[in-house]
């Protein structure tokens, strides 16, 4: 696969993956493919032990394509990005995200399931969909378990924006550094996971993560349900994705 949306390095033990879809990478349907494809790569190499997710200086993400939102191409945008979620929830690898500048809707929830998060402080996180007259499935089903059920509820129902310093400070990351010492800070972390077995780290990762697994699963699937068989009938999300493309605040009608 010709890799339009990813940059690709591998050394000893480690991919490091970045998204490349300027100017801020929104998730489109080719990225997701991308994605999915190249961390299927990644784990089929049993000499592989840690995946480094990085965006650009300007952003990781800014989330999922709005315009892959409308009624015709939402079902294969769902079913397409849940699938690069749950291939990192799955990973048997280490993933570490490293987050700078915008990190916000999908971009978010994809950075929130990796492994370890580290952030730059004055990143800005949020989950904005509520916004659009969306709401974040990922989020919905798993944000809770980081932050906390009221923290969670605040984020995904008012849709207002962060800093990195309070994503870590409230568990999004696992920390939230200056600009200037992110890489350092990466670094050291993959060089202690790389001093360790990788059959060891994936075996331990498995026991860590089996209980939460099985409830993500169950909890994304039932958000997934309630997006196509409920959300999807709201004539307000139509009207919130059209504003958004159109560039016009929305008209909510309640319906």
């Amino acid at each position: 696969m010709v890799l339009s949306r990813l940059g690709v390095e591998v050394r000893d033990r480690i991919v490091a993956i970045t998204l490349n879809h300027p100017p801020l990478n929104v998730i489109d349907i080719e990225m997701m493919e991308q994605l999915a494809s190249t961390l299927a790569d990644a784990e089929a190499r049993d000499e592989i032990a840690v995946i480094v997710l990085n965006g650009s200086d300007r952003s990781f993400s800014v989330g999922v394509d709005v315009a892959a939102h409308t009624p015709e191409k939402v079902s294969e945008m769902l079913t397409k990005f849940h699938t690069v979620i749950r291939a990192v929830v799955g990973s048997r690898k280490i993933i570490v995200a490293a987050v700078r500048g915008h990190c916000l809707g999908g971009g978010a929830e994809l950075a929130m399931v990796c492994d370890l998060v580290y952030t730059t402080d004055d990143a800005t996180w949020g989950f904005p969909e509520i916004k659009l007259g969306c709401f974040p499935p990922v989020a919905a089903a798993a944000l809770a378990a980081l932050v906390g059920q009221k923290r969670a509820a605040e984020l995904v129902l008012t849709g207002r924006s962060i800093s990195g310093a309070e994503a870590g400070k409230i568990g999004l990351a696992n920390r939230a550094v200056a600009e200037v010492q992110l890489a350092g800070a990466i670094e050291e972390t993959v060089q202690h996971l790389t001093a360790l077995s990788p059959t060891v780290l994936n075996v331990t990762k498995k026991a860590m993560y089996t209980w939460d697994a099985l409830h993500f699963d169950q909890g994304l699937a039932n958000a997934e349900k309630v997006y196509l068989e409920e959300l999807l009938k709201i004539s307000d999300m139509q009207e919130g994705i059209d504003a958004f493309l159109e560039k016009r605040k929305p008209v909510w009608e309640g319906t």
